[in-house]
């Protein structure tokens, strides 16, 4: 393969996938880790890209960037809702409370749940997310609470100290989290200091943590952590966590549903 058609190869897997590896380019192309680092110097300067550590990221993906609901939902549709199925089975067989953060996954789930049958268990959902709420507000058998807060336009969620606060008084069976990244060292992280807020209370409150991520998410670092590795119980994802990420949620004992 010529050089220009490995990196428009690259350029199409950072499209689909959000983020490559050194390594994996490597073994993808059978070159060395050297070749692919000058390859992704040449499309950083070109702006095809960001390098970060150990591989490189689209450009446009910044720690603190963000795309908005429709554009989110639009996104990875399938395998979100992949995700949201297998993410379904884990609620427990009994009445149970759980949370459902805010985000394009759990919104998914959160349709799953409003069509459930009639026979299904009581279930008190807590959220923070107005698209979750709007589709909870009728659903039978489901008794919504809405954590209340300063509305973010670009997620749709309320957040704040009032938001945290209501959550002090509630100690919910699951919850059910989205996330923008998930790393072997840096865990959990959000672009926004106020939702990584809120979502550092969810992990505190709830009895268990399960985390829905694609597999863009994957190795993924954005500007704000809010909870680590060992403080997941529960992945459910799509992707390959890298080997360095695999070998990170074993040590803290985290399961992996592939969905």
């Amino acid at each position: 393969m010529f050089a220009e058609e490995r990196h428009g190869a690259i350029a199409e897997l950072l499209t689909a996938q959000g983020r490559v590896s050194v390594t994996d380019l490597a073994q993808r192309f059978a070159i060395t880790p050297e070749t692919v680092r000058r390859d992704l110097a040449l499309l950083e300067e070109l702006g095809e890209l960001r390098r970060v550590h150990g591989g490189a990221v689209s450009a446009d993906r910044g720690s603190t960037a963000e795309t908005s609901v429709p554009e989110r939902l639009a996104t990875h549709s399938g395998e979100k809702h992949r995700i949201a199925t297998a993410a379904l089975a884990l609620l427990p067989r009994r009445e149970a409370s759980i949370i459902l953060d805010a985000g394009t996954t759990t919104e998914v789930l959160a349709g799953l749940i409003a069509h459930r049958g009639a026979d299904a268990p009581e279930l008190l959902v807590l959220t923070n997310s107005i698209p979750i709420a709007t589709a909870l507000s009728s659903a039978p058998r489901v008794t919504l609470h809405f954590l209340g807060g300063r509305v973010r336009g670009v997620t749709q969620a309320a957040v704040g100290a009032g938001t945290v606060a209501a959550l002090r008084s509630f100690r919910p069976d699951i919850a059910f989290l989205g996330t923008n990244g998930i790393h072997e060292d840096f865990g959990l992280s959000t672009p926004d200091p106020e939702e990584a807020a809120v979502k550092e209370a969810f992990v505190q409150s709830a009895r268990r943590t399960v985390v829905l991520a694609d597999a863009s998410k994957l190795g993924a670092e954005t500007l704000v952590r809010f909870a680590g590795l060992e403080e997941v119980d529960t992945l459910v994802t799509d992707g390959e966590p890298s080997p360095a990420l695999a070998e990170a949620l074993t040590a803290a004992e985290a399961e992996v549903v592939r969905a």
